[in-house]
């Protein structure tokens, strides 16, 4: 397997390659007497001009994803200040790099020219701020390179600061190595081959011979040998000479120099004399060509691919033999380039051979940087630009059509994948990026809008999404970057006229959307409606596409998206895959759903009437002609830029409950493995009315698993009369044995139940806490039943009369295994209705927390008093064996005959007030000397206290003593975290309640938790990951989050900063960014309760329109 030769090998590689078995006979090296002295000699002079280069990509753009990594260049021209490295380490899109030299100087470099197909790149770098180095540049001797050489490559091979690996050119005519079906390949030119066994950091590695001069550039390798590739300098030579003459005199900017180079969009292959014969060539011609050509020529130019639309589109076919350009018979790929580039925008002459019939065609030779994109559309952490000639190759379509590189938050929830290409927008033909932006600009926030789009895997059919855009400020307005060669820089600007209705801070209605959907056709495609309670997490991040919960590096070309758990029809967030892994095919996730919705034509009770029968002439079951209009199919989207809290997945669907609806205000219950995070999108499915509507969340219970959405009842129309809420019984509660009917929602949204018995209705929870801290359920009893439809089926229990008795919920957890490995799943039980329906008591009458807005009215939400801590239930035949006395265990026995069990403390939440008087192992006996024996009495003693009373009187058995305590208590809202901030491409928000249940907040602050980083950002350059406290910055403590804006403030752009933390395992730490305000401006985002909208607020950045 082949491989790019920088950090890490480029994910999604050919699993399967020819292996090339010819042996190549050439004319042996005549003088390779160079002894130890003269390569000590060489390497002394070579090595100060090898330098290591840390390149961010901080888009992803074209072949690349956004990421970091090292690789190797080397100083070409010391005067000018230019180094030579491989285009797959310079990018295409925007990059940030620095370059080490050998003495330990770091110097930012800027990038000047990349290849539009050749694997070689320039940087440009200030020779001046080199202070205390002495060194020569290395000159290029592409003509030094012969079969037999031998050679040292110079690089930072597998990490390695200075790394020297020595080998023996064996080829000169090898064909270019493919790496990736979907990225970046070189093409029209030979490579050559040696056994040097280079590997990860050293691509851009000079190959030099024994008196110190390049012949050529390493570029990859091949993994299941030690055989290296190297790129011949003939074409770097020449793009030098360019930039040297466009230097001549330093100035105080960079100017750029434009390169000429031409294309036909043809991929020509190098066939021998043999193969040329089999598909048709003439003995004539062959012996003409033979003649004509150097002595040792083995073949001919033979063309492989034509890029539609090009010039050469049908006009040359795969087959077709060069024999002539511009009447010189041509042979090698050298000479066919340099006619090509001198011909830019003139016409040239082929003469081939097809089949053995020689034809003659003239060729527009086009300028192969118009194909070249140097400038990207930005929406919703998308990332959309012109299709460029390396992927138009690669999947055969033609160039400049709007190529989709990364989706962002948009797109991905719409389910277009990465690679896609869009053809229609808003209804709008789309041929040009400029269409794109031209349909953007008229949509409104929360507007929803078909497209359609072919991907390369599946090219002739159309796929049809609708496309919601977004509703809050997830992310900034659209913006276009372009590349200015210049500054090295992509100069940032606003995409949209400042009339715009996209820019418009309010949400606009979306009824007239709505009303329209399940006439769509594309419903089948965006609506994810289903039994399954199914996470599906992408890469992804506000900018770029990826966010991480890791703190383990990850290099370029390993941030492919989350392997498949098929196991728990999860896909994870921030997995490291293997620097050789393939990208996971993302199709599979986007599949049309099948949907059985009645036709809504119209809203008259006519189209009622209809759909209200279809439902009763079912053969459904009481129970499930009853519960059916409180259903609910609920589909949650959490942007990539906001992924909060330790949520583990961006995309969630399951089963909810109405409880409550009115011509104000509907409300829903659902568990929190569906609504994890209220920093999120929601749309709602109903079983009763055919329409989808979006939902906001209104409560999150701090403790118990369930969440509620509220929705506007007046965009359900006439469906509105056809849905309606459950009856909640709380009580009496559920025994053992007693039967109940478990219904839920289909994939195509019909009620499915089955009759069930209770086999345990007080089961405690003991869900351990995830590698990344999350939610997880605690101080609860579940009920548990004797037959389900799995673990993916969620829904409701109810008795006889179609009353709900408990919410049949989702609940994630982590199966470990080992020490390094782990693998997230879900199961499914019973969560009782007296805590949903407390609450919602509270919200429909005396709530007194704080206020938000809900459907255009102000309403008070409620609180909930808690005592932070994890309890777990113990045996009264254990508790004896600690010591607890007979008379307390009969008055357990006395309170709770069936339970027999008395609660032990696991562990407090820091920061709680419970913190420093509970502890491990303490046996709670009563509250207010009444007995204590399960979740529940503790939570209804937190409810029995007043506003000025919040303690708690407790009875614990502590080390064979009893022992009373006055313990306080917490208030939580029902909000989650509301605030965020985005410094250096790192989320940091206030540790919430699953990472204090850790036990453990850092002394010097601990306000200022990193719950994500995004690739391509300065904190994955430098390796500030998550999962650990920000305690100070260039000295200055941070304990909150105020703190930290307040400091970041005074920082400027470049600008190196020094950054203590403490992770969560209570290391201490010490390192240092560089800000980069062009790329990553600090931005914040917080809740606005009185509006109910997600508010983006700019804190820091830099006016990248003047640089």
């Amino acid at each position: 397997m082949e491989r790019l030769g920088s950090e890490t090998a480029l994910a999604g590689m050919e699993s399967s390659m020819k292996e090339d078995l010819s042996m190549e006979i050439d004319p042996p090296f005549k003088e390779n007497l160079a002894t130890a002295e003269d390569w000590r000699k060489a390497l002394n002079k070579v090595v100060p001009a090898v330098v290591v280069l840390r390149t961010t990509a901080c888009r992803a753009f074209d072949t690349e994803l956004a990421g970091a990594s090292y690789a190797t260049g080397f100083v070409v021209d010391k005067f000018r200040g230019i180094i030579l490295t491989n285009r797959h380490v310079i990018k295409p899109g925007p990059v940030v790099a620095e370059v080490m030299f050998v003495n330990r100087e770091e110097i930012p470099v800027y990038p000047i020219y990349r290849d539009p197909v050749h694997d070689f790149g320039f940087f440009r770098y200030d020779p001046a701020t080199i202070q205390f180095l002495s060194y020569e540049e290395i000159p290029l001797a592409p003509e030094a390179a012969c079969v037999g050489l031998e050679i040292r490559v110079v690089g930072n091979d597998s990490g390695e600061k200075v790394s020297i690996l020595a080998g023996t050119l064996a080829r000169l005519d090898r064909d270019a190595p493919h790496y990736k079906k979907d990225g970046y390949n070189d093409f029209n030119t030979f490579y050559m081959q040696a056994t040097s066994g280079t590997k990860g950091g050293s691509s851009g590695s000079p190959v030099i011979d024994w008196q110190g001069r390049a012949v050529a550039l390493n570029a990859g390798s091949k993994t299941s040998s030690a055989s290296a590739f190297f790129l011949p300098l003939e074409r770097v030579v020449r793009a030098l000479q360019f930039l040297q003459k466009g230097r001549d005199t330093i100035t105080n900017t960079w100017e750029a120099v434009t390169i000429p180079r031409g294309t036909l969009q043809t991929t020509f292959l190098h066939k021998g004399f043999d193969e040329t014969r089999r598909l048709g060539l003439q003995c004539e011609t062959e012996q003409l060509v033979r003649h004509a050509s150097p002595l040792g020529e083995t073949g001919m130019l033979v063309v492989d691919s034509v890029v539609p639309e090009g010039p050469a589109h049908k006009q040359l076919e795969p087959g077709d033999v060069l024999v002539r350009l511009n009447g010189e018979v041509t042979t090698q790929f050298l000479r066919m380039e340099d006619l090509l580039d001198n011909s830019v925008d003139h016409n040239v002459e082929l003469q081939i051979e097809r089949g053995g019939k020689p034809l003659t065609v003239n060729l527009k030779v086009q300028n192969l940087h118009s194909i070249t994109p140097d400038h990207f559309v930005e929406v919703s952490g998308a990332v959309i630009h012109p299709l460029s000639y390396q992927q138009a190759r690669n999947f055969r379509f033609q160039c400049g059509l709007v190529y989709v590189a990364e989706q962002g938050y948009m797109l991905l929830r719409a389910g277009v994948p990465r690679h896609a290409i869009i053809k229609k927008f808003d209804g709008k033909d789309i041929s040009r990026l400029e269409d794109f932006i031209s349909a953007l600009s008229k949509l409104s926030r929360g507007a929803r809008v078909p497209l359609e789009y072919i991907n390369y895997t599946d090219r002739h059919r159309r796929k049809s999404v609708l496309v919601t855009v977004d509703r809050h400020e997830w992310y900034a307005p659209p913006q276009i970057y372009t590349r200015n060669d210049s500054s090295g820089l992509w100069n940032v600007n606003p995409v949209l006229p400042p009339d715009s209705p996209l820019l418009s801070p309010q949400i606009n209605p979306i009824e007239h959307d709505l009303t329209s959907n399940t006439d769509s056709p594309f419903d089948a495609e965006h609506t994810l409606i289903g039994q399954s309670h199914e996470c599906i997490g992408q890469e992804p991040m506000d900018n770029v596409a990826s966010m991480e919960t890791s703190s383990e590096h990850m290099g370029e070309g390993s941030h492919s998206p989350a392997e498949s758990d098929s196991g728990t029809k999860k896909r994870r967030v921030g997995e490291d895959l293997p620097a050789d892994g393939g990208l996971i095919p993302e199709c599979s996730l986007h599949e049309p759903r099948e949907e059985r919705l009645g036709d809504h034509g119209s809203e008259s009770e006519t189209a009622t009437g209809d759909f209200q029968g279809a439902g009763a002439a079912s053969n459904s079951s009481a129970t499930e002609h009853v519960i059916e209009p409180t259903l609910v199919m609920l589909e949650v989207h959490v942007p990539s830029s906001c992924m909060l809290d330790g949520v583990h997945s961006q995309h969630f669907f399951g089963t909810g409950v109405i409880i409550h609806h009115s011509q104000t205000m509907g409300l829903v219950a659902v568990d929190k493995n569906t609504v994890a995070v209220s920093v999120s999108d929601v749309m709602l499915s109903f079983a009763a009315y055919p329409m989808e509507i979006p939902g906001e969340v209104v409560f999150l219970h701090p403790v118990h698993n369930f969440a509620i959405v509220a929705y506007d009842p007046s965009a359900l129309g006439a469906g509105a009369s056809l849905v309606r809420a459950a009856e909640l019984l709380p009580e009496p509660a559920l025994r053992r044995g007693d039967s109940v009917c478990l219904v839920g929602l289909s994939r195509s949204l019909q009620a499915t139940s089955r009759k069930s018995f209770v086999t345990n209705p007080s089961a405690a929870l003991n869900i351990g806490s995830a590698d990344c801290p999350r939610y997880r359920a605690t101080n609860m009893e579940v009920i548990e039943l004797d037959t389900d439809f799995g673990s993916t089926f969620s829904g409701v229990l109810t008795d006889d009369l179609g009353r709900v008795k408990a919410i049949w919920g989702s609940f994630s957890t982590q199966v470990k295994y080992g020490c390094s490995s782990s693998e997230d799943h879900q199961f499914v039980r019973g969560i009782p209705i007296h805590s949903i329906s407390y609450i919602l008591d509270k919200i429909l009458t005396d709530a007194n927390g704080p206020v938000l807005l809900i459907n255009g009215i102000i309403r008070p939400m409620p609180v909930v008093r808690i005592l932070e801590v994890e309890l777990y239930p113990t045996l009264l035949s254990k508790a004896r064996s600690f010591g607890l006395s007979d008379a307390w265990i009969q008055a357990l026995v006395k309170k709770d005959p069936i339970r027999r069990q008395v609660l032990r403390v696991k562990g407090c939440l820091s920061g709680s007030k419970a913190e420093n008087l509970l502890e491990q192992g303490d046996m709670v006996l009563a509250i207010n000397k009444e007995p204590v024996t399960c979740f529940l009495d503790i939570e209804y003693a937190c409810q029995a206290l007043g506003p000025h009373n919040d303690k708690l009187e407790l009875t614990i058995f502590r080390q064979s003593r009893e022992i009373e305590l006055l313990v306080g208590t917490d208030v939580r809202d029902g909000n989650g975290t509301t605030r965020l901030i985005n410094w250096c491409g790192c989320i940091v928000q206030d540790p919430h309640s699953a990472v204090r249940a850790l036990g453990f907040l850092p002394e010097e602050g601990h306000g200022v938790y990193v719950a994500r980083w995004c690739h391509g950002s300065p904190v994955h350059r430098y390796g500030l990951y998550a999962l650990q406290w920000i305690v100070e910055v260039n000295g200055k403590p941070t304990p909150d989050l105020d703190a930290l804006v307040e400091v970041t403030k005074e920082i400027e752009h470049g600008e190196f900063i020094r950054v203590r933390t403490i992770h969560l395992n209570g290391k201490p730490r010490v390192l240092t960014l560089k800000q980069d305000l062009h790329y990553w401006p600090t931005w914040e985002l917080r809740f606005d309760p009185e509006t109910a909208i997600w508010r983006r607020r700019t804190i820091k950045a830099l006016d990248c329109t003047a640089r």
